[in-house]
């Protein structure tokens, strides 16, 4: 006898899949799986606010545990599934158990990529990814440090933002020529690197890392850069981009190339299995090609849609991907999707700290970046919703009403 619904995964696309398969008439079983032995939490304050101290462990809980049992859901921790058997649809954990599945969602996330070199297994060296990641950080934050980061992305930013507010004292090195290189544009970049060495972050661009050296007795010492420097270090953060968890998809024979398959509902070509997430590649509205995001967001919207079509009611995902960092007293809010424009239209003044960037590619708004201006960030996905037809001159001039463009 068949088993309801199992949703493999511990975090947002999980729930939202759980939460999009009850809201579209769903009555069956639903068994979510997850290899934590936390009950689905929020990451993006892990490298913010929970590294700093200023959120309790407690609030991260998605949903407390009346949630769960209030909807018949039945969560299964620190249980890791091992295999996949879709002829018999039957997943396999660790432990030997087969569990049966009518539907089967998956939201298998990312991993950190690893540094690969000497010295890279001392002790002293985090990855950030996991609540258990940022808790044995946190055990070795009680006196001021000299604390490393490899990596000038979204994650190592934030880790350094919230290290430097704590006192340590904190460099980043970053191989490109700029921070967040894959994402903003050079001016937003420089705006950015300003800001952390304004905080007193020393900020090394087109810097490789050579080696992490260690003190004689298995702990970190210094990380040596490719131009022959060297930065003592108490501990190192690498924040160097993560990779999808395709492994089990894969040896379950579902087609992956860098993330599991999907089309526009997160269905894979098994009409059984769906799959939302970090782990995903699927096509989007936005882009030419297929892709693969990472960011709540695309977690929460994506993993709804895929419960809806475990629940046999598939709707295509056309949601406007955003996401945002916080860094200091800079709220960095982005909408849409702005690789490859080819003009850009300034709004407001970067010197006063608030201001947005309009992003065109051959005359249609495809992006909007705001810092500091939430309500326009707002703005920003309803006229990307819309289709909006909107010039850079008019983004570009502070007079020019926005909202008018949404009423016609």
């Amino acid at each position: 006898m068949a088993e309801g619904l199992v949703i493999v995964g511990g975090s947002y696309a999980a729930l939202h899949m759980a939460q999009g398969a009850r809201e579209n008439g769903y009555g069956e079983a639903i068994r979510l799986i997850s290899d934590e032995p936390w009950l689905p939490y929020q990451r993006p304050p892990l490298s913010k606010g929970f590294l700093a101290g200023k959120i309790e462990r407690d609030a991260l809980a998605l949903k407390g545990e009346a949630f769960y049992r209030d909807n018949g859901i039945e969560v299964l921790l620190e249980t890791r599934v091992s295999a996949i058997d879709r002829q018999a649809r039957t997943v396999t954990t660790a432990a030997g158990a087969n569990l049966r599945y009518d539907g089967l969602g998956l939201a298998l996330g990312a991993r950190p990529r690893l540094l690969k070199i000497a010295g890279a297994d001392l002790d002293g060296v985090f990855y950030l990814r996991s609540l258990a990641d940022t808790l044995a950080l946190r055990e070795r934050l009680a006196r001021p440090l000299s604390i490393v980061v490899i990596g000038g992305g979204f994650i190592g930013l934030e880790v350094a933002a919230s290290l430097a507010t704590l006192g340590h004292r904190v460099s980043v090195v970053e191989a490109l020529e700029r921070l967040m290189a894959r994402v903003l544009p050079p001016v937003l970049s420089d705006f950015m690197a300003q800001m952390h060495r304004g905080r007193g972050v020393e900020v090394r661009l087109s810097a490789g890392v050579q080696e992490i050296k260690g003190d004689g007795a298995g702990r970190v010492a210094s990380v040596l850069c490719s131009d022959g420097s060297e930065l003592a270090a108490d501990i190192v953060v690498a924040g160097i981009g993560v990779v999808p968890e395709t492994g089990l998809a894969a040896a379950a024979g579902l087609a992956c190339r860098d993330g599991i398959l999907v089309d526009d509902a997160a269905r894979t070509a098994d009409p059984a299995i769906v799959a939302a997430g970090d782990c995903v590649r699927y096509p989007s509205a936005f882009t030419p090609d297929p892709c693969r995001l990472e960011s709540v967001q695309n977690a929460s919207d994506q993993g709804r849609a895929a419960g809806a079509a475990l629940a046999g009611k598939p709707q295509a995902y056309r949601a406007v991907p955003w996401f945002w960092s916080d860094q200091y007293e800079c709220k960095l809010q982005m909408a849409g999707l702005s690789p490859g424009h080819d003009r850009l239209a300034l709004r407001g003044a970067m010197a006063g700290g608030r201001f947005s960037l309009f992003y065109f590619r051959a005359g249609r708004l495809v992006a909007v970046d705001t810092v500091n201006r939430p309500g326009e960030h707002l703005l920003g996905r309803k006229l990307l919703a819309a289709g909006a037809s909107l010039t850079p001159e008019q983004a570009a001039d502070e007079s020019f009403d926005l909202k008018a463009l949404l009423a016609a």
